[in-house]
């Protein structure tokens, strides 16, 4: 141990020599400006901390400005030059980034739902804005909603207090992403801003969004059953598209499309389930495919001057720019009320066959008796007055049918209690026979009981032995 410490003094030794000597050689012994301004520098950052290490973050901020550490430098390429002109030290930016697959345009399905809290209901194609993952961006939704069978009906408006399925073209966003949809970003408004939420389903171009169809016919000849149909197509070829589909009057009477007609072009027979007449109208109930519009508008409030990035406007809606532009719709003629003026129908009477007849029962055959009338007042029968004497008979037989009528009331009511009386006693003579032979099956079924339990003893005992 005592070899090791010597070895070890002996190096550090040799250590402190080259070190003297390395100096000795290579520093001048005189400080220059730089480094006396170093030290000076050093001991100010030293007085500093030592000042400030007992105050806030924030506090420490506002005296000595951000220190090393408490920031990073981020270079961003290929910015738009308005970016960098309209520039806003002021105004929040946030900085994000998109996976690779992310970058893609395309179409998405959507669960949304207006919120309850906005004034108003959306109506499909009226642009919005949606905040959807690190994008904000303008585009034109479609509400529709899926029925029972797998059809997705196109809505007009999002239902209330309901989700709705929605279909945008936009940017491809995972799955089961929310999102926020407004009508505006501009300026600030006294009513509640966020329109919609929702989440993002699936990213799927197959759903066919199909909105109503009614075509409408009017018949041209009629026979009994078929009928030859004008106005609802205009070629044959249309005609060949529909054969087979089911049609229907205003009135129920349900039919189908068989064949078109050479002349007029667009007309058809077809076969319904009873006559039709001249005023039915025939219509057809079909579905037309919807495209979604392709319209992808990002959000640049950022290239916009200072003071003007809250005033941001994109497309605005149909009713914005009629609103601006002053148009008034023109009403539709046929939409307006008016009073109905129906002339009375007269239906031909109910003629049934006289074979159809006989095969009726009594109720359902047409009765041809004519309603009796009133008798004329000379025809009707005179009033009778009675002599005194017919009179005092009169009362005699009447005296005389009450006392009878009075004796065969009161021997009903006697005739009543005795049968209720005779049923009593019969009802008491029933309960005790039943008792009787509940008796006698009970004692039957003991004496039953112990023959074969005498049986079974015997049995057990076994037979007697020979001798």
């Amino acid at each position: 141990m005592e070899d090791e410490e010597v070895q070890k003094n002996k190096r550090l030794e040799k250590k402190r020599r080259l070190k003297e000597r390395f100096n000795a050689e290579y520093d001048d012994g005189d400080a220059t400006y730089f480094d006396d301004l170093k030290e000076e520098m050093q001991k100010q950052a030293e007085l500093n901390r030592a000042e400030f290490e007992e105050m806030d973050d924030e506090t420490r901020v506002q005296y000595e400005g951000f220190r090393p550490g408490m920031y990073i430098r981020v270079e961003i390429l290929s910015l738009p030059c308005e970016f960098v002109a309209n520039f806003d030290p002021h105004y929040p930016i946030i900085l994000g980034g998109l996976g690779s697959s992310e970058g893609n345009i395309g179409y998405l399905q959507l669960r949304l739902k207006k919120h309850r809290w906005y004034n108003r209901i959306l109506k499909t194609r009226d642009p919005l804005i949606f905040s959807l993952g690190w994008r904000r961006f303008q585009t034109i939704p479609l509400y529709h909603i899926e029925d029972h069978n797998g059809r997705h009906r196109l809505l007009k408006y999002t239902p209330q207090h309901m989700h709705c399925g929605a279909s945008i073209w936009g940017p491809i966003t995972p799955q089961g992403s929310g999102f926020l949809a407004l009508q505006s970003v501009a300026g600030t408004k006294a009513h509640f801003r966020i329109a919609a939420t929702g989440v993002v389903l699936d990213l799927d171009k197959s759903v066919t969004i199909v909105k109503k169809l009614k075509l409408i016919g009017y018949p041209y000849k009629i026979f009994k059953n078929t009928s030859f149909i004008k106005g609802m197509f205009n070629t044959v070829l249309e005609v060949a598209k529909f054969e087979g589909a089911s049609i229907r009057t205003v009135s129920g009477i349900r039919g189908q499309i068989k064949k078109a007609l050479s002349t007029p072009p667009g007309s058809y027979r077809a076969t319904f389930e009873d006559r039709l007449l001249m005023s039915d109208i025939v219509f057809l109930r079909a579905w037309y495919p919807v495209t979604i519009p392709q319209l992808y508008n990002p959000v640049t409030s950022l290239l916009r001057s200072v003071g003007q990035k809250d005033n941001w406007s994109g497309m605005r809606t149909v009713g914005q720019l009629k609103h601006d532009l002053g148009i008034r719709n023109k009403p539709n003629t046929d939409s307006l009320y008016k009073p109905i003026v129906r002339a009375k129908r007269r239906f031909n009477p109910l003629h049934i066959p006289k074979e159809l007849q006989k095969a009726l029962p009594f109720k359902s055959k047409p009765k041809f008796q004519q309603p009796k009338g009133k008798m004329p007042r000379d025809l009707r029968r005179p009033c009778v007055i009675r002599e005194p004497q017919e009179r005092k008979v009169a009362a005699l037989l009447h005296a005389l049918g009450t006392v009878h009528h009075y004796k065969k009331k009161k021997t009903t009511t006697v005739q009543h209690a005795k049968h209720k009386e005779f049923l009593q006693q019969k009802e008491k003579q029933e309960e005790a026979k039943l008792k009787r032979q509940k008796e006698a099956k009970k004692k039957l079924y003991r004496m039953m009981g112990q023959v074969d339990k005498k049986k079974l003893k015997s049995s057990l005992k076994g037979a007697p032995k020979d001798d």
